[in-house]
């Protein structure tokens, strides 16, 4: 047997094979649907806007209903059960739409959202009473609840090259949705009073001065809706199959036309074969699955990344609802007692740079680091922008203002908090690569929904209950909510760790 070693210019060149065929090489990504995701993100976008429109007006509406008796301070009791209405119908229909979604398909699902959504949008602008207000507020969290199957539907138009890009722009839909909510809430609401030589002979107008704002946010859902109908194709796989299955046997009747009648009407057995032969190509390979039952859902990989979920949109949604208490509260009290204008400016400032890092690098990180490591990073930024409260009240109270130091934390902080939207990009893909099959996508991410929907409607009432309570009893100087919820965010944070450690999917 040959023992001879090969020449060094034979060894170069078998190295350079072994590295041209076991060299790991990123696959090219696809490139995404954009129509398709456009008009998803349309109905995305509807979502944000709707919940948000009230939010300048709700607390005069409030009071123009009777409910309050006179008693400003009950205000806030009556406009928190309105705005919390919303997310907690939501959280108990998402899963329902998701379920839907994976038996009757994703198209007639999502197309109903935007419909009944106007409607109960119409009907919070024209009413007087209270309760009215709040079952209309009801109607919307529950054609909300579709948001989901939206989700559902992103996964199914992408693939593991592109679905960190596709994912990245979730939260982007928020941020513009969450924006432009407020602005025509504030500007179009009163309109007699606002332009008078406009609308000021209008007695509709000064019957229901609301009406405006919640017409516009109906009259966007409405034309998702539109546009849905017109150009949104269905993604379910099994819907996608029954479609081509009606489409082949519709060739297969169609081979022996009525120009070539003597084919239609020859009984030679060639003919069949050929005819049988054909239609037996057309007709997919692929049975599609079926949506699995419940039970098959709550296995530990799908309720190990819930808990995660849960844990980062409770946190999230207090930290929200502590930036605007923190800054308001007078420097005493451990605040910064900044006025609404300069508060109002800040997070102008954030949200316009939030959106667009997020535009500009968030599918390229997520997809550099993957989901499971982006998570665990912005995570640990929560815990730290907790952390640096107390440090903010500290040099707030030494200098009896905001001085350098306090705008320096001020600016770590809003840096930090630029990883909340890749908080929830990456929750999203992994809730869906832990889906059992794909035929479960639509009821996995609507159970996700309904969790983070729970978590949103119950963070704000206990992280502003916390906060009040620390400093109405000075419990750890005034500090103990963050405490509380450094450890909260060290629980979610642990839970993350124990995700497996996979590539995005």
């Amino acid at each position: 047997m040959s023992t001879e070693l090969p020449t060094s210019g034979v060894a170069q060149e078998e190295t350079n094979d072994h590295d041209e065929i076991y060299e790991p090489t990123k696959p090219k990504p696809t490139p995404l649907p954009m129509f398709q995701l456009f008009i998803v993100f349309l109905i995305q976008f509807a979502e944000p806007v709707t919940a948000t429109v009230i939010y300048p007006f709700i607390n005069h509406y409030v009071r123009d209903t009777g409910i309050t008796k006179g008693d400003e301070r009950k205000t806030g009791y009556y406009a928190g059960v309105i705005e919390s209405a919303f997310f907690f119908a939501e959280a108990f229909t998402v899963f329902q739409w998701g379920r839907a979604s994976d038996r009757f398909g994703r198209r007639p699902i999502l197309l109903l959202g935007p419909l009944g959504l106007s409607i109960a949008m119409l009907i919070f602008g024209l009413s007087n009473n209270f309760w009215t207000l709040v079952v209309s507020r009801c109607m919307q969290g529950v054609f909300n609840g579709n948001i989901g199957v939206s989700k559902s539907v992103m996964a199914e138009l992408t693939d593991s090259t592109n679905i960190a890009d596709a994912f990245a722009m979730i939260p982007l839909m928020w941020s513009f949705g969450s924006t432009i909510g407020p602005i025509v809430g504030g500007i179009l609401s009163e309109p007699a009073k606002t332009w008078p030589d406009l609308f000021g002979s209008s007695l509709f107008f000064r019957q229901y001065p609301y009406f405006l704002p919640c017409a516009v946010a109906a009259f966007i859902a409405f034309l998702s809706g539109a546009i849905a109908s017109v150009g949104l194709k269905e993604t379910l796989p099994s819907a996608v199959y029954e479609e081509k299955k009606k489409r082949a046997a519709a060739a297969a009747l169609s081979v022996p036309s009525s120009s070539t009648r003597l084919l239609a009407d020859n009984t030679d057995a060639g003919y069949g074969s050929v005819m049988d032969s054909s239609a037996e190509t057309a007709e997919p390979e692929e049975t599609p699955e079926v949506p699995p039952p419940l039970k098959d859902l709550l296995v530990p990989r799908v309720l190990l990344n819930l808990a995660v979920y849960a844990f980062v949109a409770f946190v999230d949604m207090a930290i929200q609802v502590l930036q605007p208490l923190v800054y308001s509260t007078s420097i005493s009290l451990g605040g910064l007692g900044f006025d609404p204008y300069r508060i109002g400016t800040i997070m102008g400032i954030w949200g316009i740079l939030n959106a667009f890092v997020q535009f500009m690098f968030l599918g390229r990180i997520l997809r550099k680091l993957g989901a499971r490591k982006l998570q665990i990073i912005a995570q640990t930024n929560y815990i730290i922008v907790l952390s640096l409260y107390p440090v903010l009240s500290f040099f707030a109270r030494r200098a009896g203002k905001a001085d350098g130091f306090v705008w320096t934390v001020i600016i770590v902080q809003l840096v930090l908090m630029l990883s909340n939207n890749a908080a929830y990009a990456s929750t999203q893909i992994l809730i869906l690569d832990c889906a059992p099959t794909r035929a479960s996508l639509g009821a996995t991410n609507g159970i996700a929904q309904a969790v983070g929907s729970i978590m949103r409607s119950i963070a704000p009432s206990i992280a502003s209950s916390l906060f009040s309570i620390s400093l109405e009893h000075h419990l750890a100087g005034g500090d103990m909510v963050f405490y509380i919820l450094i450890g909260v965010a060290l629980v979610g944070l642990r839970l993350t760790y124990l995700l497996p450690k996979k590539p995005v999917s």
